[in-house]
């Protein structure tokens, strides 16, 4: 809305649409499965943006296939569904989030949009959702799709479990200390979604300038709450934790380059060494 759009969101039940409305933006009724109220929403709208996902409601359940079912709904049948209600409406642009944390481990590596996606088990819907962006595309319109690095943010519910286990002197996420991680703050994340409106058509990769070790990842985190360095999982247990473990566990050095090179975006926040005392205070806030 600073940027001169104007800004309709879909919502789903009244206390949503007292939020958007109390935000300055149009609220309207509408659910991705239902295709007649999707073309209702997005009529008249030059470009659309999809969020939506449905995530587990706590960390723990995370590690069951099942908790990711209706995840998958939304980024197949969903996404797919929106992008028919979008041709039909002659929309241009849309623009889809995706999930850059299903790029393979490459260890030291960087990683950029060339490398394919290799998804676990419990997130291969992440394929389905991009292909659907591309059927929009060819046929002549805008679709953009941003893979987001790990979010971070003071109601994040993974950053949560973070802190929880960093007081109780171990690190979170499986995988050594040496493991590259890939960032990325929410308002940040934001940010690279308005800035997208105007990027070319294509797969564009949302993280900060600078992954780190998780030795620096946790153990920067650790420091700002006043807490010693935490021990690491050893590898065997990462089996432990299913697909999603498997995934947790990867090295990615991911490359924001292609997106700031085609938008004027850059994050505020460098890496998780700013990010992170920043989030604290806003949590304490």
């Amino acid at each position: 809305k600073s940027r001169g759009h104007a800004v309709t969101a879909m919502v789903r039940t009244p206390l949503g649409r007292d939020r958007i409305e109390k935000a300055g933006a149009r609220a309207v009724a509408a659910d991705l499965f239902d295709v007649d109220a999707l073309k209702r929403a997005v009529a008249g709208h030059d470009a659309v943006v999809n969020l939506a996902t449905h995530m587990p409601s706590s960390t723990w359940k995370m590690l069951f296939r099942r908790a990711w079912r209706e995840n998958d709904r939304v980024r197949t049948t969903g996404v797919a569904n929106l992008v028919d209600a979008a041709l039909v409406c002659d929309v241009g642009t849309l623009i889809q989030e995706s999930f850059a944390l299903a790029y393979p481990d490459r260890g030291d590596l960087w990683i950029d949009e060339t490398t394919e996606l290799a998804p676990a088990a419990y997130n291969r819907s992440v394929l389905d959702a991009e292909q659907s962006v591309a059927r929009f595309t060819s046929n002549h319109r805008s679709g953009v799709v941003l893979r987001f690095a790990a979010f971070y943010g003071p109601d994040a519910m993974q950053v949560k479990s973070y802190i929880a286990s960093l007081r109780m002197g171990w690190a979170a996420l499986p995988g050594g200390p040496d493991r590259y991680i890939s960032s990325i703050s929410h308002d940040d994340a934001a940010a690279a979604v308005v800035a997208a409106l105007e990027a070319p058509a294509g797969v564009y990769t949302v993280s900060d300038d600078e992954p780190v070790r998780r030795a620096i990842y946790f153990g920067t985190l650790a420091k700002d709450l006043d807490l010693a360095p935490p021990r690491y999982l050893p590898r065997w247990t990462t089996p432990l934790f299913g697909s999603v473990g498997g995934l947790a566990a990867r090295s990615l050095r991911l490359s924001n380059r292609k997106l700031r090179h085609a938008t004027d975006w850059a994050p505020r926040y460098p890496s998780v060494r700013e990010g992170w005392p920043a989030m604290l205070a806003q949590m304490k806030a």
